[in-house]
């Protein structure tokens, strides 16, 4: 994620006018190419592909079972979590379907982002670096959280995740601050972005994963998967909600 006037006033300007649900065929083809470029180097690299249902199989279906498999008392909470901010949010949540929360009280080494189908209460975990400015000394924890300007910090709250653009590290998704604690997201360009530095392979070399400048960057393949189930008026809520 980049903090340059360019970027924040393309996000700006296109935060509103690019709101339509409807996501660009192009972005989506880059995205699949992008996907299984990166595939073909990572089978079997990562664990977390294989934990949980998929995000194509996190999409509202009347077929699904109730459970796709049993929550542990963390996963738990997640959900639970997740059904609330939902709750709160009821009248600015366009779509209610699927929640990503990201727990910062995790180190970067382990799955901290989890998707949340609240229709039918499973979810799915993944890996999402925090900003530099939130880990000064790099040791892979968030130390605080911060909605300064400049600051390259994470910022707490809930956002609602807006239009899909063509950023700095290809489609990217738009993020809107709706707390007091994020409400600079828009100025300071805080975005979700797939990011080479936030792939497993980070962990197998450095037991932790690069940072961004605040934004939320995933595994460029995760992030391609989850891309159409939570862009576009969906929610994203962080917080450091347990302990390791």
């Amino acid at each position: 994620m980049t903090g340059s006037l360019n970027r924040r006033n393309l996000l700006i300007g296109g935060l509103w006018t690019g709101v339509a649900l409807a996501t660009p065929m192009r972005l989506l083809a880059h995205a699949h190419k992008t996907s299984t470029a990166h595939g073909a180097g990572q089978a079997g690299a990562s664990h977390l592909m294989q934990a949980g249902p998929g995000f194509e199989s996190m999409a509202p279906s009347a077929s699904m079972p109730a459970t796709a498999s049993p929550l542990t008392p963390y996963e738990r909470q997640v959900v639970t979590i997740a059904q609330q901010q939902i709750s709160r949010l009821s009248g600015v949540i366009w779509k209610r379907d699927l929640v990503a929360v990201a727990d910062f009280a995790r180190p970067s080494n382990l799955p901290r982002l989890h998707f949340v189908n609240v229709e039918n209460g499973t979810l799915r975990s993944e890996l999402v670096a925090h900003g530099r400015g939130s880990d000064p000394q790099h040791d892979g924890w968030l130390k605080h959280f911060s909605n300064t300007v400049n600051s390259e910090a994470t910022s707490r709250g809930a956002y609602l995740t807006a239009s899909i653009y063509d950023g700095k590290y290809g489609p990217s998704i738009r993020l809107r601050g709706l707390d007091a604690d994020n409400s600079n997201a828009l100025e300071r360009a805080i975005v979700m972005h797939p990011a080479w530095y936030a792939a497993p392979d980070m962990l197998t070399k450095y037991g932790k994963l690069g940072r961004s400048e605040g934004c939320f960057a995933m595994d460029p393949q995760q992030f391609n998967k989850a891309l159409t189930h939570l862009a576009a008026g969906r929610l994203l809520y962080a917080d450091r909600i347990s302990e390791a």
